[in-house]
């Protein structure tokens, strides 16, 4: 048994790295042809966030893969592979639930890890990339790298999902958490301005959060910003620009 959980954890660490190394890279590319010269001059900084990234992918990898082997063998979880298991109305609100609980945990613990004490421990690491690029979604220091890393594990134990659907909520994880940092706006101007945009957290808020560090803490909605009267709105217009340019 603990063989099989030990090779689920390599499995798991593996799939994570590999998902990281891929959106990354497809991102990091799509920057040096929209926005060139955006990274010029950041290799050593970009060398320094893929190598925290791929310790957090190994400290992701570990409850991913003793999660996994427990639903193949032992059906611990609420995940379900029929479809017909629930209505189908319940597909998307599953995603919607897995996502805002993910964001209020985000949220609080961002909050922690931005108290002095924390911050000095952990999460200057992350703060460390100025400015961020599409490689530090995933640039954390061990102690915050954990407290992301349970969160998805310990929904699956309270929350039914399909598979699919949970593998579609970390495909957002991923796609949100490297847009949000690669340094410009990949969404349309109309979508971040609007009564949606209000709402939603992409690159052009978050960059204010990278930019003044006591706001805009949220990882995929505004809600807890807005209510906790955190919200301090978008970053300046000229920070989407490539390095040639400022």
């Amino acid at each position: 048994m603990l063989t099989a959980i030990i090779l689920s954890a390599i499995a798991m660490t593996l799939i994570v790295a590999l998902r990281y190394l891929l959106a990354s890279g497809i991102f990091a590319w799509a920057t040096q042809k929209m926005r060139p010269g955006l990274y010029k001059g950041m290799r050593p900084q970009i060398r320094q966030e893929i190598r925290w990234s791929l310790l957090s992918a190994a400290i992701y990898g570990v409850p991913a893969g003793v999660i996994a082997w427990g639903w193949n063998n032992h059906g611990w979880t609420q995940i379900y592979s029929s479809v017909s298991d629930y209505p189908l109305w319940y597909w998307p609100l599953s995603i919607f639930l897995y996502l805002f609980a993910h964001d209020t945990w985000f949220y609080w613990t961002h909050r922690l890890m931005h108290r002095p004490k924390w911050f000095r421990i952990a999460h200057a690491v992350h703060h460390a990339s100025r400015p961020p690029t599409a490689w530090a979604a995933m640039s954390f220091h061990p102690v915050e790298a954990l407290t992301g890393a349970i969160v998805i594990p310990l929904l699956v134990f309270a929350i039914p999902i399909h598979v699919g659907a949970l593998a579609l909520v970390l495909t957002i994880m991923t796609v949100m958490g490297v847009t949000n940092h690669m340094g410009w706006e990949v969404f349309p101007c109309w979508l971040v301005h609007s009564r949606a945009g209000y709402w939603l957290i992409t690159a052009s808020h978050h960059q204010r959060h990278h930019d003044e560090y006591r706001c805009n803490f949220g990882l995929y909605f505004r809600f807890w910003d807005h209510l906790c009267k955190t919200d301090k709105g978008l970053a300046d217009a000229s920070w989407d620009q490539p390095a040639s340019q400022h």
